[in-house]
């Protein structure tokens, strides 16, 4: 067993899903796909790679498809956590030099919008809303994170140890903006290294109004909860 694991969450992601692991295989990690019954064959893909599937038998959300994949990771005894998509917008090339900085922070988030971070083939109205996303992040909760929407990481699992990730809420793409929030509740350090983000090649986003949705109301309401010093 090697001291990494990758936890990756998946549905309809066949097309892409195989490059990936192909060049995981290279770096000395483990992989666990959550995938939620993608209709597409995306866990016999999977499979057919030598990689643990665990099966969940509907769409379950992003939230707990990673808090899914956290738990069993803590149980085996890993040292380091490591999320990352399995559309293909994560470089593996960037998780290399993600490692490298393992030890330095307890908490280190591959960043779109720190210097010498980046995006590839993305319209401007995606852009200007993950900006968005971060800036208002960021003005109500303070903290301090210039790519808190990032799903690309590496948690340290003592960090996660303390988190009790088991009451993590949010489901869509909150859940990066949860966990950074309650990181830096219990006193973690976080550093963030620079990533080039590739737009999907294949299939479709799963960004849609009810996760947006989810993000402004809950954002607004830790805001509020701040605000009066809770």
């Amino acid at each position: 067993m090697n001291t990494s694991i990758v936890v990756i969450p998946t549905y309809n992601e066949r097309e892409s899903i195989g490059a990936l692991l192909h060049s995981l295989k290279k770096l000395p990690v483990d992989v666990l796909i959550i995938d939620d019954g993608s209709p597409d064959g995306t866990a016999l893909t999977c499979i057919a790679h030598g990689v643990e599937v665990i099966s969940r038998a509907s769409k379950l959300g992003l939230g707990s498809a990673y808090r899914t994949g956290f738990t069993i990771a803590l149980e085996r005894g890993y040292k380091n956590i490591i999320q990352m998509d399995a559309d293909g917008s994560h470089q593996v090339s960037d998780l290399v030099t993600m490692m490298e900085w393992i030890g330095s922070n307890q908490l280190l988030i591959g960043s779109r919008w720190v210097a010498d971070g980046g995006i590839e083939n993305w319209s401007k109205f995606r852009e200007y809303l993950s900006r968005g996303a971060n800036a208002y992040a960021n003005l109500l909760l303070s903290l301090g994170i210039k790519d808190v929407t990032s799903g690309f990481r590496i948690y340290d699992v003592e960090l996660l140890q303390r988190m009790d990730i088991a009451s993590i809420k949010s489901e869509g793409y909150c859940f990066q903006i949860e966990m950074t929030r309650r990181a830096l509740a219990r006193g973690a350090t976080v550093g963030e290294i620079p990533i080039t983000f590739i737009e999907r090649a294949h299939g479709v986003s799963k960004m849609s109004f009810a996760i947006a949705f989810e993000a402004i109301v809950r954002i607004t309401a830790w805001g509020f909860l701040r605000l009066i010093g809770r």
